[in-house]
């Protein structure tokens, strides 16, 4: 990031290079700590990072899941769930703070459906909170359908 000087504010203001997303790697069933995912998961669902084995919890319940790596750094993660036959399920697409709005959390998106479908998966589901619609909807390519859901 650099500081420009905008003279019709008269102030200075921070300018940042322009992002680019080719920097990034992305691995389908990338080798990844479970602490790394932990503390990616408690940033961005605001809550504080525990000893949560995420290893575990995938290699036992999903199909795959994607890192996103920016110099080795995790900066996005994504775990696809399955039923072991025809559906995947996308759950907990998480990118840093420091690397959100810039295409990361799509690219991870595409490549769990690219692994779904390399799994022959026939559908991708998706559950979302509302100011997540544009993203999955509009950016990510997925079609609105009804579903139902309890709160347990």
């Amino acid at each position: 990031m650099g500081r420009l000087y905008d003279a019709r504010l008269s102030r200075h203001v921070t300018h940042r290079e322009p992002y680019d997303a080719r920097m990034i790697e992305y691995a389908w069933r990338g080798a990844f700590d479970s602490a790394e995912v932990e503390v990616l998961h408690a940033e961005g669902f605001g809550r504080e990072p525990s000893e949560w084995d995420w290893a575990a919890q995938v290699e036992r319940h999903s199909l795959g899941w994607v890192c996103a790596r920016a110099g080795g750094a995790l900066v996005g993660w994504v775990n696809v769930a399955w039923d072991g036959a025809a559906h995947a399920f996308v759950l907990d697409t998480i990118v840093a703070g420091d690397h959100r709005r810039q295409g990361i959390a799509t690219r991870l998106v595409a490549a769990a459906a690219a692994g779904a479908r390399a799994a022959d998966c026939e559908w991708l589901h998706v559950d979302f909170e509302d100011h997540l619609t544009s993203f999955y909807l509009d950016s990510c390519g997925f079609t609105p359908t009804r579903a139902g859901l309890i709160r347990l």
